[in-house]
């Protein structure tokens, strides 16, 4: 895209979580006056950090650990470190304990992987270092809307001989049950059953950055996120205004321009004043993917792993085999509840030690439900836990359970617990929400939450792309004026 030229006027960014924001600084950069009203007291979304135990301990709402965040495009384009956002690595991005006691651990660093993975070292090296290598390409192709004619097509094209193939296709390229369970795990981030098409590509997009740019966690908690952004957003001018909850679009008048960082179920219901009766159709038919049932702990001490390479990382895994993975996606993709759920643990304050007082640590773990379930999985989230790590419930001071509902009551943005704005099948995969993608029905109005392309993620894209469309419509505008 050619450079753009400097705007004048106002525009409003409804939603402040990372592709709200995102979306308000192109905005702002490009000269428009820029306002951001957030419904909560907290801007961030989805990314936020609270005190939802005992005092002093602090939690995650949402997002835990960035693989994106740290190697997205727009985001690393900012100079965020100056705005207080800083990242820790923990030595190994992830770890996944097995059932005879010790745990698969995917290294940084791709040798150390390739070495770690004995017998399918070479194949985890073909799958993925052509992108590891490319990074700085390949990130900003992924991460944006499905395009007719890459700028790298041969890159491309060898990630989608790999892409459209089901986690469970790739995963017969491993020998080792070891390996296998690794990239269910990874692939399992999809919220998709692991013999679906694409499965497999989530799982490669876990894989790639966690060799290319690592699997960092905020110091101080996920709200470093959305802070950093909002001060560099004050830069430029532009004002977040929390506790102001958007009711109806036609109420703001003063903006040449808005965007919307909600779902589809959202903008209906604040642009039905404003938007056409078949768009408004098709945002009906979008379709949301599963929910989570999240857990926060308040610990007395670090999780006693019975494989202490789970020290090592600050995202641990919890599902035994591939088979034992798949199942339990498939289970919820067919609107059931897993006995042995798939469980993704984070443990920030192995790390970072601001996230509890001195000696005591905090924890986080969820699971896949069917959207809006009400089961209460916090018994299968513990036995699951316990399994890898006996002795587990002693070191629990204090536990906050989050049912979709709840999720859902603190981001409307997680309709039925979907942290990922929409499941993401093929058909959502490629018109997301609509064919239009960020565009409205009105041509002053645009959409730019995660779902738009490229999906969910903490990496901003969204937010960025959307802006960037907006913004060379007003341009056109302003020629033809």
């Amino acid at each position: 895209m050619e450079p753009l030229g400097k705007l004048h006027g106002k525009a409003c960014v409804v939603g402040s979580g990372p592709n709200g924001l995102a979306a308000a600084i192109v905005l702002a950069q490009a000269g428009l006056q820029v306002d951001v009203f957030e419904a909560e007291a907290t801007p961030g979304g989805a990314v936020r950090t609270m005190e939802l135990t005992l005092p002093g301990f602090r939690h995650d709402f949402g997002s835990a650990v960035y693989p994106l965040g740290a190697g997205a495009p727009f985001f690393s384009s900012l100079p965020l470190p100056d705005h207080g956002l800083e990242w820790i690595y923990s030595p190994a991005p992830l770890a996944h304990p097995l059932d005879d006691g010790t745990a698969i651990v995917l290294e940084h660093n791709l040798d150390e992987a390739a070495n770690a993975l004995g017998p399918d070292g070479k194949s985890w090296r073909n799958l993925v270092q052509p992108f590891v290598k490319q990074w700085d390409e390949f990130a900003p192709e992924v991460l944006r809307p499905v395009p007719m004619v890459p700028k790298h097509p041969f890159l491309m094209a060898r990630f989608g001989m790999t892409a459209f193939l089901s986690a469970k296709a790739v995963a017969s390229r491993f020998r080792s049950e070891r390996t296998r369970a690794l990239f269910a795990g990874l692939a399992a981030h999809s919220f998709l059953a692991l013999d679906e098409m694409l499965s497999g590509a989530f799982g490669m997009l876990m894989a790639i950055p966690a060799h290319a740019v690592g699997w960092p966690i905020p110091r101080g908690g996920a709200q470093a996120i959305p802070d950093s952004l909002c001060s560099y957003l004050a830069n430029f001018g532009g004002a977040v205004w929390t506790s102001r909850r958007v009711e109806s679009l036609a109420a703001l008048t003063d903006y040449e321009v808005i965007l919307c960082d909600v779902t589809p179920r959202q903008l209906l219901k604040i642009g039905a004043q404003r938007l056409s009766q078949g768009y408004m159709h098709e945002l009906e038919r979008f379709r949301y993917g599963p929910g989570a049932f999240k857990v926060d702990y308040a610990l007395s001490a670090p999780i006693p792993w019975k494989a202490s390479e789970c020290l090592r990382a600050a995202t641990v895994h919890l599902g035994g085999t591939f088979e034992e993975i798949a199942a339990s996606e498939k289970a919820v993709r067919s609107g059931k509840h897993a006995d042995r759920p798939f469980v993704l643990l984070a443990q920030p304050s192995l790390f970072d030690p601001s996230r509890a007082p001195e000696g005591k640590h905090t924890a986080w773990a969820y699971c896949h439900v069917p959207n809006g379930s009400q089961v209460d999985m916090l018994e299968r989230i513990e036995n699951q836990i316990e399994r890898f790590a006996p002795g587990f419930g002693e070191i629990v001071l204090a536990r906050r359970a989050f049912s979709p509902a709840n999720l859902e009551s603190m981001d409307a943005n997680l309709v039925g617990g979907d942290v990922g704005g929409g499941v993401m099948d093929l058909r959502q995969f490629v018109f997301r929400p609509t064919p239009r993608l960020y565009a409205t029905s009105a041509k002053d109005i645009y959409i730019c939450s995660a779902s738009t392309p490229p999906g969910g993620g903490v990496h901003g894209m969204c937010g960025y792309h959307a802006a960037q469309k907006a913004l060379s419509r007003l341009n056109q505008r302003e020629r033809r004026a």
